[in-house]
Formats: structure tokens, sequence, C-alpha cells
């Protein structure tokens, strides 16, 4: 099997696992707080990866720098899961999923931005019309945004930011040790937070499935395959296939929630599904080529 071929079937596979656990999450955050969830769940799945990487690795290469970089990419992603899993207190997994998803239409804006450029004009077309597509999939009568909804939407935007530090400084640095590395960052960032907040509670019996899952399966098992995928395809590739996430985890709400949307709000999830592939439709472009 053709490389390429690997790489697109693991980010599928990670597509997956990233969905449905939106529904796991959902569950666990009504009776364990967010940022909590965060840190053990990060901690947990860091130490995996750190156990599985480090006896393939004397002595450790470059450890200044991709603890730097690590430091960078974590600090993203704990942002991102900080507002994301605070927000699924409030909001619904079908809602956060779509939402998420616009990380691949506001990266190469925010790409463009850093570049100084303006983004090209299929991008923010895009952007418009993904964001009209939550107005109509969030608003209340009166057209207001529930907290979890506004929150979700700032970890869009710190996924966003993830993917391009990703893109930097994935290639750099063995990727089990970088992924792990990320994974502990998070758990450092996420420990204090939730220690100050929430009084970091110890999970009982009931959390801890949703925290194996998450903490094995998504954490070290689907950042793994998605960096990895993402040093083979690209990241304009990449973000074709976890453009499958949303469509996975309003399947699985349904299911398993029964959660169900609303006229408006499936108008509104088509439309952001839509610009999600029309941003990424020459999906042999590099993201840094999107402006």
């Amino acid at each position: 099997m053709r490389r390429s071929t690997l790489a697109g079937l693991a980010i599928t596979l990670a597509s997956f696992l990233f969905g449905t656990t939106f529904v796991v999450i959902k569950d666990a955050v009504a009776v364990f707080p967010p940022i909590s969830f965060v840190a053990w769940r990060f901690l947990l799945g860091g130490l995996v990866l750190t156990l599985i990487a480090l006896p393939s690795r004397r002595p450790l290469p470059g450890y200044v720098s991709i603890w730097r970089d690590a430091a960078i990419a974590g600090a993203l992603l704990f942002l991102g899961y900080a507002f994301q899993t605070a927000g699924l207190t409030t909001t619904g997994a079908s809602n956060s999923a779509l939402i998420t998803g616009l990380f691949i239409v506001i990266t190469p804006l925010l790409n463009g931005l850093f570049a100084r450029r303006l983004p090209r004009p299929f991008v923010l077309l895009g952007a418009l019309i993904a964001f009209f597509g939550v107005y109509l999939l969030t608003a209340e009568p009166g057209a207001r945004f529930v907290t979890g909804d506004l929150l979700t939407i700032g970890a869009a935007f710190s996924f966003a930011g993830h993917i391009l530090a990703l893109d930097r400084f994935a290639h750099r640095h063995p990727i089990v040790l970088f992924t792990a590395y990320q994974l502990l960052v998070t758990a450092v960032l996420a420990l204090p937070a939730a220690l100050v907040t929430e009084g970091l509670p110890f999970p009982s019996r009931r959390e801890v499935p949703a925290l194996l899952v998450t903490a094995i399966g998504v954490s070290a098992g689907a950042y793994l395959l998605q960096i990895w995928a993402q040093t083979v395809i690209g990241p304009a590739r990449t973000g074709v296939l976890l453009a499958l996430e949303p469509t996975f985890a309003v399947a699985t709400a349904a299911v398993v929630l029964d959660e169900r949307l609303s006229a408006r709000g499936w108008v509104g999830a088509g439309l952001i599904v839509g610009a999600i592939f029309l941003v990424i439709a020459r999906g042999e472009e590099s993201l840094k080529t999107a402006y």
C-alpha cells in the first residue's frame, strides 16, 4: 500500500475518533468540571505516548528545540480544548462539532494574516458562508448565541493556529515524541488552571471510561495519526479528510444523545460543511498558498 494512501486512511480514522468523542465528552462534562477533564485527559495521553517513545530514542534528539516547539503547539492545543470542553457544558455535541470544523476555514485566513497578504477570494467567500451557517445553526430567537457556541468559536481559532504550528514544526522532530510532549504541555497548562478554578477533583469511577477513551484513543492515538499523516500528505489534503469529523459527530449525537437539528439548523450545518469543502477544494494545494 502506498504511503500516501495509508496516510489518508490514518487521517480518516482520526476524523472518526475525533467526531465520535464529542458525545463522550458531552456526557462526561455534565458531571465533571471541564478544565479538570482536559487536564487528566492530556496528562494520561501524554504519559502513555512518552512511555512508548522514550525507549526508542537514546539520546533524545534536539532536546531544547523539541520542547520549545511542543510548548507552542501544546499551548494552542490547550486553548482549543479548554474552549471546546467548556463550551460543551452549554451547547450540543452537534453544534460543537460543526462550529469546531470552522478551523479548516479559519486556518488559511490566519495564515494570510501572518503573511500580511489578502486571502484568495474563494477563502473569503468560504469564510462568509461558514459564519452565516454558524448564525443559522446557533442563533437563539433575537439572534443571540449561547455561551457554549461562542466558546467553541474560540476553540476553532485555537485549532487553526495549532494546524499552522504543526505545519511549521512537526517535520523537525520524531513524531511520537513530539506528539507526547505537546500533550504534556497541554496537561501542564490545564492542571493549575483546573486547580484554581475547579479545585481539580480526581476522576471517579464514572468518568474513568471517558478519560481512557479520550486520552488513549483520541489524545494519544488520533493526534498521532493526524500529525504523522500531515507530514506525508500535507495540511491541505489532511484538511479534506478532517472535514469528515463534523459528519461523524452529528451522526453519533443523533444516535446516542438523540440530538436533532431544526430545519434552520440543517441549513446552517450544510452551509458550514459546504464552506469547508469550498476552502479545501484544491486538495493538492498547501495551506501556505491559500492566500
